[in-house]
């Protein structure tokens, strides 16, 4: 039957339970402000009544656990949004970046400079023998090549710093992930036998899942979910397996750890590259599958998709799109222009160097020929034609062959009667010398053609003229001269490299306004005028766009600012949705200090009852004695 002595153990269980509960609570209020940490709660119930012929008597109290008040369910939304988060905020501030290097307003960047350049050949054509306008003209052409260079290595330099963050975030993956496998053996070696859980592990543990899923977007997968009704009626705990995935692809097993693998040494433009090992060693690439978090962000805004094809540079991402629209933007520029200042006369052409197989077709290559006719046009000293050939270009033309044949050379040495005189001493193939096709020691070729140094003495010249359609179109010609670079105005193949002529650099006063060299012959810039109002394809991955330089420019800058408009936005409503599944966490697990107050005056009343039973059983006890004496 119950004696004086379970009146003792009755209140030393008090005593205890009301020291755990202070305990807690003090554990609680130190670890308010500690990041990821959960609010824990003392579970007790009654002890197992001792059993007397009056019935049950009470034996005081068990502490049955203590528990954190966690909801997994609102967890899994807290951290699924916090990647949203970390991906819209990235995403935000690096094209909010992006968008400051096209300032188009009136009068500042690269659209009011390309105004400025076509102006000025209007210029020049209303005064074309004017060496003041020329220079000029280069000046105002220096200013749009600059602009137009610098942007591209800004926008560039961005992208490389993107894709350096790439290296550092994965990093940090593996270096989470492992210390997460770390913690859910330590979990398992606390928990083992079901006794007690490990809190604060869990806290841990939670803690970095967060920080992968702002990372990487990952997932965890559990065994199963446990309600803990008495804690909290939202609360539960998960128990069983363990698994943390990208998409699909398992990072943490339980206590195993699945490195990720980053490397750029394969990739020639240095871009980092992110694969997954199998259990059998195999790497699978993985760049497509990252989608959300920082790193998602990353590889949205670099590029991933065909990142390890031959040219090592992605088809997508908002920053390589911007780097190919201003790439075919200033090639077209490059391209056109060249194209129509090779109608200017003169005594030799020299091509810029390329990597061209001259017995392949032209047509095939990827130099942007197409298939048509050009005219190489032979001038007197007085600016009149003498002598004209039309070459034609067709899906096998090639660019050496012998006379007679079907290819460029074929055609410029063939012996034809262009005057139709009768003459054999008055035709192109009498005025040019032989056409060289230069081979260089990296392998580059170049092509070069000359005037026979008899007909210069004389003051013969030539010149590449583009034969259009019926409506006159730029873009409807050969673009030969354009593609291969003879007599060009701008030197460089894109917009990294994009310059104006070095020739013209050094004395702007070899600019020509005319296509002959008679005075007063203003065709050529008035062509070039015409340029700006002409529609070209600009070829951007495998988007194809029909548009003026204007145009083209437009599109570019349009999308960058789109881009970062709907950034924002997004930004904006993801940031709404964090806020109030945040908010919603806290409320669940979050310390309140006001609460933890309350709990602490609450447990120390309770440890002073308790205490006082303690006391009364002692005062009895003495009576007891007393009685016995």
């Amino acid at each position: 039957m119950p004696s004086i002595f379970n009146s003792l153990n009755i209140g030393y269980t008090g005593l205890n339970a009301a020291q755990a509960g202070v305990n807690t609570t003090s554990h609680n209020i130190s670890n308010a402000e500690t990041d990821g940490y959960t609010r824990q709660r003392v579970m007790t119930e009654a002890a197992t009544p001792v059993y007397s012929i009056d019935g049950q008597v009470g034996n005081g109290v068990d502490i049955q656990t203590i528990a954190r008040v966690f909801d997994n369910f609102v967890y899994d939304r807290y951290t699924a949004i916090s990647s949203d988060k970390e991906y819209a905020d990235f995403m935000e501030s690096t094209l909010t970046e992006l968008s400051t290097y096209f300032p188009e307003i009136e009068g500042v960047g690269i659209k009011s400079d390309l105004a400025n350049y076509y102006n000025m050949w209007q210029t020049l054509a209303d005064n074309p023998d004017n060496d003041a306008i020329k220079l000029a003209l280069a000046q105002e052409t220096e200013i749009l090549t600059k602009n137009i260079k610098e942007t591209q290595a800004r926008v560039i330099s961005l992208q490389n710093q993107v894709n350096e963050q790439l290296l550092v975030n994965v990093n940090e993956v593996n270096s989470l992930a492992e210390q997460l496998a770390g913690v859910n053996k330590a979990i398992d070696t606390a928990e083992a036998g079901g006794a007690y859980v490990a809190n604060d592990l869990r806290d841990k543990r939670n803690l970095i899942e967060k920080s992968l899923a702002r990372l990487i977007g990952s997932d965890v997968n559990v065994g199963q979910l446990e309600s803990s009704v008495q804690i909290d009626s939202s609360s539960n705990t998960a128990t069983g397996s363990y698994s943390l995935s990208v998409n699909g692809f398992n990072i943490v097993d339980g206590s195993t750890f699945h490195k990720l693998h980053i490397e750029n040494k394969n990739n020639a433009n240095g871009f980092y590259e992110i694969s997954y090992e199998r259990q059998d060693g195999t790497l699978i690439p993985m760049d497509t599958e990252i989608r959300g978090g920082r790193i998602g962000a990353i590889l949205e805004l670099r590029g991933k998709s065909d990142l390890r094809s031959n040219s090592g540079t992605p088809t997508d991402g908002v920053l390589q799109k911007t780097i190919s629209q201003l790439n075919a933007f200033s090639e077209q520029l490059i391209q056109a222009t060249n194209n129509i200042y090779a109608e200017t006369a003169t005594d030799k052409m020299t091509s810029n160097k390329m990597l061209l197989n001259p017995t392949n077709s032209l047509v095939n290559s990827d130099i942007g020929i197409k298939t048509g006719s050009f005219k190489i046009n032979i001038y007197d000293i007085d600016g009149n034609i003498v002598a004209s050939r039309e070459i034609n270009i067709d899906i096998a033309t090639s660019m050496t062959g012998v006379p007679g044949s079907n290819s460029i050379q074929g055609q410029i040495e063939a012996n034809i009667d262009d005057n139709a005189d009768a003459s054999a001493i008055n035709d192109v193939d009498d005025y040019l010398q032989p056409l060289n096709w230069v081979t260089f020691a990296d392998g580059d070729n170049a092509l070069e053609l000359f005037m026979n140094p008899a007909k210069i003495s004389l003051g013969y010249t030539f010149s590449i003229e583009d034969q259009y359609n019926e409506r006159d179109d730029f873009s409807s010609g050969t673009n030969f001269a354009g593609a291969m670079g003879m007599n060009r105005f701008f030197d460089g193949n894109d917009a990294t490299s994009i310059s104006l002529n070095s020739d013209f650099k050094s004395n702007p006063t070899n600019i020509s306004a005319g296509k002959s060299s008679a005075a007063g012959d203003a065709n050529l810039a008035l062509d070039m005028v015409q340029q700006q109002f002409e529609d070209y394809d600009f070829e951007v991955g495998r988007v194809s766009y029909n548009t003026t330089m204007y145009g083209m420019f437009d599109i570019t800058a349009t999308d960058v600012g789109s881009e970062t408009n709907a950034a924002i936005l997004y930004n904006e409503t993801i940031t709404a949705k964090f806020t109030a599944t945040e908010l919603e966490y806290q409320s669940v697990s979050k310390v309140s200090i006001d609460e933890e107050m309350t709990n602490l005056i609450r447990y120390q009343t309770s440890y002073g009852a308790a205490a006082k039973i303690i006391t009364t059983v002692d005062q009895m006890m003495q009576t007891l004695l007393g009685i016995k004496q």
